[in-house]
């Protein structure tokens, strides 16, 4: 067994350091970095706006142009074996709309060479990089937008309407849409030319596939459904684009955001233009602020998150320090749930299209949200107040709120969704967009629900005595891989998901020795690398097959030691050598310590919390050592 002493060493200066970086209002604020991908347009948009806050831009540009690799190109993540072509488009045009590049710079003239090579903008696939060159003037409209504006007045008890696209689908899709019936252009001049990065005639650049039978099928129930619509065809034409710019301005958050989301608000704020609104409305102005709102910087860089995650932060840190020997009644703690409390959601959101009867109680990611709760908060804000019951009766009501909120999302074939219940009409990822297939629909997944059979194993006290809990437990039984492993949603990837799942089957009573968990375990084990600690690709959840990232990172060695700690009950030589490795991870600072864990869309958005280096080092450990110390 591994030195316990070792081990208390690490969570005791764990500890001490989080104490310190825990702001006043009882927060931890960490960034959640996502690429250049949200720098390059937050770029693009402020010149497109004339807001020439040339600080920012120069200092956007110089994260960009950091992040280059010796090729020319840029990367998505670190290992990818060929740089991204989408997202060096998206960096070649920000650097020179910033204009702090030309292109006579050798580093623009490499990632010219480079989108050339992989056959110029033609053949971008990215559909936010399609976008965002259509509005400018570089890029015909996406033929692959081919969903007519109109859908947005069909009811959710139509066949097929836009309310069974997931929330992140539909306040993206309501934009696009708009943008894509108007194929609308800005009218600014001093935007650079791209054409020279053409690689082909433009009018055959977008030509589609022929229709799959199931993308048939799709628009086929679309258009009978707006076919009963009653209305002439310009009065519903009219109508759906009232109801597009409806949809977002009542979804905007107290920051001017569009459901907080970078991306999102992004293309609202092209939507509003192409509607006619001035550059200067403030409900641009607004967004604007909104999005600066969300630049994090840390090691000198400055970049834009798609989403700040102060929320998930918190709660996750918290029940870490508990876990790692805090008390309730330590002032760390009682001030993260100071913080915390107020931001569960008392207003019911979109979520409710699909949820009957519903009590609100959930919590979102950002303390921006506010109208957009999902599974994955909840339980770790729950899990964070939990303790504090006790002494602290008051905070009762947000407990039960928060538990009854949580059940109620279950979907009906047993497992969680994120943010909505039985969104998952899977007719909807035949559309030809990159990502339609994991952003679309928001489905029952192996991590959600791995995490909520933990939480209310845990932290509520239920097990398979209950149905809804077997249901679970046996959707989680019944999707296990072949070789032993779950996909994880929303982390990277095979890793993530195993850990969530083995986590939650233990958690509500389901024995080690059961021939799921033994086979999870068995999978676990032969990935484990020679150092003894794990690492996983992103290139994992774009070829759906485990891909060894060949070298360990924390949170991904965090996560399998955690399963492992959770079947036996007692230590294991894998078990101590992984622990041996997860702490010397702790002192080491390079790219395997940045790699991005944290999954968004398969092949083109990946995230790397800054916070979870410490936060699943911290759990697991103290989990090791609470069980086998």
């Amino acid at each position: 067994m591994q030195g316990m002493d070792e081990v208390s060493h690490a969570i005791r200066q764990m500890t001490e350091n989080l104490l310190k970086l825990q702001q006043s209002d009882g927060s931890w604020r960490f960034c959640f970095e996502n690429g250049i991908l949200t720098d390059a347009y937050m770029i693009i948009t402020l010149r497109v706006l004339d807001m020439n806050d040339e600080s920012l831009i120069r200092r956007l540009h110089a994260r960009i142009l950091n992040e280059q690799q010796a090729d020319g190109s840029w990367k998505v993540f670190h290992d990818e074996k060929e740089g991204s072509l989408s997202t060096t488009v998206d960096a070649y045009y920000a650097l020179l709309c910033s204009g702090y590049s030309s292109r006579d710079d050798l580093s623009m003239q490499k990632a010219k060479q480079f989108i050339l090579s992989k056959g110029g903008l033609r053949k971008v696939r990215a559909v936010l990089t399609k976008i965002f060159l259509a509005v400018t003037g570089q890029y015909p409209w996406p033929s692959s937008l081919l969903i007519p504006i109109e859908l947005l007045l069909l009811p959710p008890s139509a066949p097929v309407s836009f309310w069974d696209f997931s929330g992140y689908a539909r306040v993206h899709l309501a934009p696009m849409l708009l943008l894509a019936d108007r194929k609308y252009v800005v009218s600014v001049q001093e935007l650079p030319d791209l054409s020279e990065l053409a690689g082909g005639r433009p009018e055959g650049w977008d030509d589609p596939e022929p229709p799959s039978r199931g993308l048939q099928d799709l628009l086929h129930k679309m258009k009978n459904g707006i076919g009963r619509l009653s209305g002439l065809p310009l009065q519903l034409h009219k109508a759906a684009t009232q109801e597009a710019e409806r949809y977002m301005l009542d979804r905007r958050e107290a920051d001017g955001t569009l459901y907080s989301y970078a991306t999102s608000t992004f293309l609202m704020i092209y939507a509003l233009l192409a509607l006619g609104y001035d550059k200067r409305h403030s409900v641009i102005t607004q967004a604007v602020q909104g999005l600066k709102g969300m630049l994090c910087s840390s090691d000198g860089k400055l970049f834009l998150q798609n989403s700040p995650s102060p929320v998930w932060d918190t709660a996750l840190l918290s029940h870490a320090l508990q876990e790692a020997g805090l008390s309730a009644e330590h002032p760390a703690i009682r001030s993260a749930a100071g913080y915390l409390i107020p931001k569960q959601q008392r207003t019911l959101g979109d979520w409710t299209v699909h949820n009957p009867n519903p009590v609100p109680g959930g919590w979102g990611f950002s303390e921006t949200n506010t109208m957009n709760p999902d599974v994955d908060d909840t339980t770790a804000a729950l899990r964070a107040i939990k303790p504090l019951l006790r002494s602290e009766p008051s905070y009762r009501e947000e407990w039960n709120r928060g538990v009854n909120w949580v059940i109620s999302m279950q979907n009906d074939d047993g497992g969680w969704p994120s943010f909505e219940k039985d969104t998952d009409l899977e007719l909807l990822t035949w559309l030809p967009i990159d990502g339609a297939k994991a952003a679309a629909i928001d489905p029952s997944s192996a991590d959600l629900t791995g995490r909520t059979l933990d939480f209310l194993g845990h932290c509520a006290g239920l097990n398979q005595q209950q149905r809804f809990i077997r249901s679970a437990a046996d959707w989680l039984i019944n999707r296990q891989e072949e070789d032993g492993s779950w996909y994880g949603r929303w982390g990277v990837c095979y890793i993530y998901g195993t850990w969530a799942a083995l986590t939650g089957l233990r958690a509500v009573g389901i024995e080690g020795e059961h021939p799921t968990v033994r086979k999870a375990v068995r999978w676990l084990l032969s990935i484990q690398n020679g150092d003894g600690g794990w690492g996983e690709s992103c290139s994992s959840d774009r070829l759906m097959r485990y891909v060894s990232l060949g070298h360990s990172t924390p949170s991904q060695t965090a996560w399998a030691l955690d399963a492992l700690i959770a079947v036996h009950a007692s230590s294991t030589p894998p078990i101590d050598l992984g622990i041996q490795r997860l702490i010397r991870l702790l002192h080491e600072d390079d790219w395997k310590s940045t790699y991005p864990t944290g999954a968004g869309l398969p092949g083109i958005f990946y995230s790397h919390y800054h916070s979870y280096r410490l936060i699943w080092p911290l759990l697991t450990l103290s989990h090791y050592r609470n069980k086998y110390g």
